[in-house]
């Protein structure tokens, strides 16, 4: 299966600290949720900064639909089809849900085009449709989650990353977050996810990168991830679910 977006051996950090990513490689699939795993510090938010250009890699290749693109800012990488819906909220509350979601589409020229990506998240997020006219700062924060997601997905990216979508949210918005996520992924849009909510995220998934000291530690289908009592135990906070969730299509 074509890969959507890969890093390639990245080694990756800030300043002149010693890397956080060493050596890492993870690869998305057309049509799938990869979701990364592991303890404080090893380095999931960083994967994405460098998938989105926000962090240059001091080595290692980043690789688009199979174009190399290591070193673009993010303003070529979402021209090439990555958008980066970054952690906590980011709406602008003193704006309504329609402006929010259309500065996600400030790059397209065609008014046609615009009208047709508009039509398209407001049929895949009903609420983005029923509350086009409020303030977004009016909005519960699982609401306004969704008002990001639909402003990500107004260029038609290949992949969006996402950057602990679930942070803030009591268990409900938490639920249609993550149902959102996969109607993302069966409309054709690649995810790559970090959540501190493991368990929750890999129900999800398709696929699992469990991520330790800058490298991914195992990876697999989140499922076996999930059903691994070691794994359970050292990454994903105590003894696997009873059963496992299998995201559905």
């Amino acid at each position: 299966m074509a890969s959507e977006i890969e890093l390639v051996d990245v080694q990756a950090g800030y300043g002149r600290a010693a890397p956080v990513l060493r050596g890492l490689t993870v690869s998305v699939p057309a049509g799938t949720i990869v979701c990364l795993v592991g303890p404080n510090g090893a380095g999931k938010s960083t994967v994405l900064k460098v998938a989105s250009g926000l962090l240059k890699p001091r080595t290692g290749r980043i690789l688009v639909g199979g174009v190399d693109v290591t070193g673009q800012g993010p303003q070529r990488m979402l021209a090439s089809g990555v958008a980066h819906v970054l952690q906590g909220h980011s709406v602008f509350r003193e704006m309504t849900v329609a402006e929010n979601v259309l500065l996600g589409g400030y790059t397209l020229k065609d008014k046609a085009l615009v009208a047709e990506r508009t039509a398209f998240v407001k049929e895949l997020f009903p609420v983005v449709a029923q509350r086009w006219g409020s303030l977004a700062g009016l909005l519960s924060g699982g609401q306004q989650k969704q008002v990001e997601f639909a402003r990500s997905l107004m260029v038609n990216p290949k992949v969006v990353l996402l950057d602990e979508p679930s942070m803030g949210l009591d268990p409900k918005a938490t639920s249609t977050v993550f149902e959102q996520v996969v109607r993302m992924r069966d409309a054709g849009t690649a995810v790559l996810l970090v959540e501190q909510n493991a368990r929750r995220a890999l129900e999800n998934a398709d696929l699992g990168c469990v991520l330790d000291l800058g490298r991914v530690h195992i990876s697999g289908p989140a499922g076996q991830l999930l059903a691994d009592p070691q794994l359970g135990e050292l990454y994903l906070g105590g003894r696997p679910a009873e059963p496992p969730v299998s995201p559905k299509r």
